[in-house]
């Protein structure tokens, strides 16, 4: 669990862990130069399972990186200190990796929660299966780094050295992404090792979704975005060239959507335009996702506040009972829990 500032939100996450019922963890939590009280919470945990691992700030990506060289487990999982984990989760990751022996990298689905932790009714429900690196950079079907548990072996095969800060070390994600670091790192699983991805159809991650500070970030966010395909293409340039444009225009209708989220309609019509230009066949693959987001942008910028809240809550409603129905279908009856010994 990287942890930065976050002593608002990091007991709730911290407990999530705890509650696991799967109990053969190692909990690090790695203080990424936290300047409020977020490490004194969680020294107040008295279980012998946590330890706390204290640097200099290095970024998400460097507090993973350091979690990953403490760690003993042969399973790894990452939590961000403002997300949760649902009591269950390690259990069925531990037992499809047991069940898939190809499979490398668990991810589940995810349900969004609000700045309070309040459930949204929406959800992340990427594909679950037939993950290619095409997907992955395209449409991530990870969707966000607390979702992921994977096999220690598939980090050895991505593993460099370098040394960033004065004495060599091991790295897996790069440490020079201070964003997007969890994608260019799924691209190189991908694309270097022979371990594949799949999915839980179960939400058993809670993402949560804060607002405020977007367009600050947006141009920061999309250059992170280019630094991923300019380092890929260094080792794989013939799937940016096929697929760089494509990529482009999704990320930039992912920026779209994020802002009309945030009530910024005008930046979400600029790039929802800016995607459909980069990347015109966003209507042919994908019309009614596409048509739904130019359309929320125009709306935000002409209706009067209260009437778009009104349009947007009885869409959220919508989608949300839509998505708990493809997740009940595809979820399926549970097999015995049979999790084993590994720790995690």
């Amino acid at each position: 669990m990287p942890l930065y500032n976050a002593a608002c939100t990091v007991a709730a996450s911290l407990e999530s862990v705890l509650a696991q019922s799967y109990s053969n963890l190692e909990i690090l939590v790695v203080d990424d130069g936290s300047t409020d009280d977020g490490v004194d919470l969680c020294r107040h945990y008295d279980d012998p399972r946590i330890r706390i691992v204290q640097q200099k700030n290095r970024g998400l990506a460097g507090a993973r990186n350091t979690g990953i060289r403490h760690a003993s487990g042969s399973i790894l999982g990452f939590l961000d200190s403002d997300d949760l984990w649902l009591p269950e989760k390690i259990e069925r990751h531990v037992r499809h990796l047991q069940a898939a022996p190809s499979v490398g990298v668990s991810y589940s689905r995810s349900a969004f929660i609000d700045d309070q932790g309040h459930r949204l009714g929406i959800y992340q429900t990427p594909p679950l299966q037939a993950i290619t690196p095409e997907l992955i950079l395209c449409r991530n079907p990870i969707s966000n780094g607390s979702c992921v548990v994977l096999r220690r072996e598939v980090l050895d095969g991505i593993r460099f050295e370098a040394n960033l800060y004065g004495t060599p070390e091991s790295f897996w994600f790069d440490d020079s992404f201070r964003q997007s670091e969890d994608i260019e790192c799924w691209l190189r699983i991908a694309l270097q090792t022979h371990w594949t991805f799949e999915g839980l159809a179960e939400p058993l991650t809670l993402y949560r979704i804060s607002s405020g500070g977007l367009s600050a970030n947006i141009e920061k966010q999309f250059d992170s975005w280019q630094r991923v395909l300019d380092k890929t293409a260094g080792y794989a340039p013939e799937l940016i060239c096929r697929h760089g444009a494509r990529a482009r225009g999704y990320q930039l209708r992912y920026l779209a959507r994020r802002a009309i989220r945030e009530r910024q309609s005008r930046l979400g019509v600029q790039l929802s335009h800016d995607a459909l230009r980069t990347y015109p066949d966003l209507w042919r693959e994908e019309p009614l996702r596409t048509a739904i987001t130019l359309a929320a942008a125009y709306l935000g910028v002409l209706l009067p506040a209260s009437l778009y809240r009104l349009i947007e809550t009885t869409m959220v409603r919508i989608t949300g009972l839509m998505q708990r129905l493809k997740i009940a279908l595809q979820s399926g009856p549970r097999r015995a829990s049979n999790p084993g010994s590994r720790q995690a």
